[in-house]
């Protein structure tokens, strides 16, 4: 009978030891699928970004010289101008007021006023040539009469006295007749242009009164600000012309990325629709100003100004206030240790990375200097060649056993 029990006790030992073998087996950690990154040596730059817009470096805006009348400009954004060549416009003299009844009579009276004092004038100069006649004929009969003592001395003295006063008055009526005479081209003034021109009056439109404005600079029309014909007050905005071969771009960067920048740093302008361009920092503006971004917030911004490098036979279809991307190199390290930024994290205040060694995760604290778009440059902890994990998941600490998912067969690499 014991026979027949020891083999049935067999089989429940067996079957309690395998479920036991299969929960423990249960409750061994499995190692965790990880991204393993490698640490290598290499350049680091280090760059801002941010947006801008291109800029004409030196512009011009053509304005009248003088008040009058404008032709319309037949110029258009984009035209080619050559200095001193093209003609921007022409400004004629302005048509004075119209007049009305009550300002026409009285221009009219005082042109007859002036007509009437070159008829007093020259009545005045007649009776002065008149005078001058006869004081000459006294003077001469004084002068014969004086040697034979039948004149005396005081009367010849008086005789050539009336005679030089004579000789004045008649120059003085000439000169009255000439002020009176451009009384009447003042008061005839008023009718310039307000009637039919007379024979010998000045022609409008002629070339004596007319200005021709030409074009100060070589290079193309950015705006015309005034095109129509018309009155045009002295100083007016016309047109505004630039060198669209002399660019430059301004990146307004907040004020914290804008301390790291100076002149003389390498540029990088992409996003306007090309190759990328090399530039230089010029300058960076001393005085910041306030602007919202997308999200609502307040931020300080600092323009920077970039001088755009391109030779002059690959001159981009770039323009004037065109949208650009600036990636400004502020620093650039030729050898360092570089780590993956995906791997960097802080644990109790201080940065860290997972170290893959023998098939586990090892916590190592790393202490980082400069930071680029994708890698950051390990100061001390790592010295190049070591596995780090990627975006390290919260399953993982240090000990944990990983594993590298192998890469799926059959695809082609995802880089562009």
């Amino acid at each position: 009978m014991h026979a027949h029990r020891l083999p049935g006790r067999l089989v429940g030992t067996a079957i309690v030891l395998a479920v036991a073998g299969a929960i423990a087996w249960g409750l061994v950690p499995r190692p965790v699928a990880v991204d393993v990154r490698s640490v290598g040596r290499g350049r680091l730059a280090v760059r801002v970004t941010d947006d801008g817009v291109t800029r004409i470096r030196e512009r011009h805006v053509v304005r009248a010289p003088l008040a009058g009348i404008m032709s319309r400009v037949e110029l258009h954004p984009g035209d080619a101008v050559i200095s001193g060549s093209t003609v921007m416009t022409t400004i004629d003299p302005p048509d004075p007021t119209l007049l009305d009844p009550r300002a026409e009579a009285d221009a009219l009276a005082r042109v007859e006023t002036a007509e009437a004092l070159v008829n007093l004038a020259e009545q005045a100069l007649a009776r002065a040539r008149v005078q001058e006649e006869y004081t000459a004929a006294d003077l001469a009969r004084a002068r014969e009469l004086f040697p034979t003592k039948a004149v005396t001395h005081e009367e010849l003295d008086a005789a050539e006295r009336a005679w030089k006063t004579a000789v004045d008055d008649g120059a003085e009526a000439e000169q009255q007749i000439h002020v009176a005479r451009h009384l009447v081209e003042v008061a005839a003034a008023a009718f310039v242009r307000s009637r039919p021109a007379r024979d010998g009056d000045p022609r409008p439109g002629a070339d004596g009164w007319r200005l021709v404005v030409t074009a100060p600079i070589d290079g193309r029309v950015l705006r015309v600000l005034r095109e129509g014909e018309g009155l045009v007050d002295a100083g007016a905005e016309l047109v505004e012309i630039g060198d669209a071969r002399d660019l430059e771009a301004v990146i307004d960067l907040v004020s914290e990325d804008a301390v790291k920048v100076k002149p003389g740093d390498r540029c990088e302008i992409t996003g306007w629709g090309g190759g990328p361009l090399d530039g230089r920092v010029r300058v960076v503006e001393p005085r910041g100003f306030t602007k919202v971004s997308p999200l609502g917030v307040e931020e300080q911004r600092v323009n920077v100004v970039v001088d755009i490098d391109v030779p002059e036979d690959d001159q981009p279809a770039l323009g004037d206030d065109f949208r650009v991307e600036a990636a400004i190199i502020v620093d650039d390290i030729h050898d360092a240790v570089l780590v993956p930024l995906a791997a960097v994290f802080r644990r109790d205040g201080r940065e860290a990375v997972f170290v893959v060694a023998d098939g586990r995760a090892r916590l190592a604290p790393v202490t980082i200097g400069r930071r680029g778009d994708r890698d950051a440059e390990v100061v001390r902890g790592l010295n190049g060649g070591e596995q780090v994990i990627a975006y390290p998941p919260d399953t993982v600490t240090d000990g944990t056993r990983v594993v590298t998912p192998p890469a799926p067969s059959g695809r082609g690499s995802s880089d562009g």
